[in-house]
């Protein structure tokens, strides 16, 4: 599972994902299908967007530039708690990009794990209408909210479909695009793999997703927390933890190069890097701490 603005101009004619917008009148099951439907056709045609990333982990945080690439994205660490690299961090993220762009055994492990996640969010996505069971449950700042809960009749049989299966929650839909606008959910149960010898989810973890529009028929993920407890082969617990902002979206020209990506990385690396100020004040971040467990 893998991700604020695209221009000012956007932002003044589409200020919030969600509208003041009716509960839909059909089942709430049927929604979510044709959501998902809409959400698989975009991932399939989307175009190429450029913006910025705040990863926050134990180990400080981290804001990254980057460019989607008909072979993949391709990403600059641009600061470091706030503070331009270090040279030697400068220098290994050089020599990191430059093995990319040289290296034609990279490239190629670079577009394959590129088209796994595309694979896995599709088959995620794919879930969602048969894997759960929905009911509406009122308006939220003008979207339509829904709970969901696993369907007892879906046979759950890969890791994928038995780790969301042991989860339920909440989403929210911006009806008059038909598209989803957040996700949360929880697991509910431990989940264990060859009878817990090979590993274990366990109960309590939760993931948040919220998504934003950016041109008439794009949408991006511009927030997303992940965190997990899992062990492994009977070795010791390890969490999983995730927390990103997304902003700055602008489009790019369809089917950049990795070299070309590159390129518009340089030249807007300053860009980019004075429209977050993670490191400096935590104000983007601010949501990372604030944000309610779902319940």
């Amino acid at each position: 599972m893998r991700v604020l603005c695209i221009t000012l101009g956007i932002l003044a004619t589409a200020p919030s994902v969600c509208r003041a917008q009716s509960q839909p009148s059909i089942p709430a099951g049927q929604l979510v299908s044709e959501v998902v439907y809409n959400e698989l056709h975009d991932h399939q045609n989307h175009s190429y967007w450029r913006y910025w990333i705040e990863r926050h982990s134990g180990t400080g945080t981290f804001l990254v530039s980057q460019v989607e690439t008909a072979d993949g994205p391709i990403s600059r660490l641009a600061l470091s708690d706030g503070r331009p690299l270090t040279p030697e961090a400068h220098e290994q993220e050089e020599a990191r990009l430059e093995k990319l762009l040289n290296s034609a055994e990279e490239q190629s492990r670079h577009a394959k794990q590129f088209d796994e996640d595309e694979a896995r969010i599709g088959r995620i996505l794919a879930l969602l209408p048969e894997a759960f069971l929905y009911e509406y449950d009122g308006e939220e700042n003008g979207c339509v909210r829904l709970r969901f809960r696993p369907n007892p009749d879906y046979p759950a049989q890969s890791i994928e479909s038995r780790v969301f299966h042991a989860m339920s929650g909440t989403l929210w839909v911006n009806t008059r695009f038909k598209r989803l606008a957040r996700l949360e959910g929880r697991v509910d149960e431990n989940v264990d793999f060859g009878f817990g010898i090979l590993g274990r989810l366990y109960k309590g973890g939760w993931f948040r997703l919220d998504r934003m529009q950016v041109s008439p028929t794009d949408w991006k993920t511009e927030r997303l927390e992940v965190h997990m407890n899992v062990r492994a082969l009977l070795l010791k617990t390890f969490a999983r933890e995730t927390s990103e902002v997304r902003g700055g979206f602008a489009p790019v020209p369809a089917g950049l190069s990795l070299a070309k990506g590159l390129e518009m990385l340089n030249q807007n690396g300053g860009q980019i890097q004075g429209q977050s100020r993670a490191g400096t004040d935590g104000s983007q971040m601010a949501w990372a701490s604030t944000a309610s467990r779902p319940q």
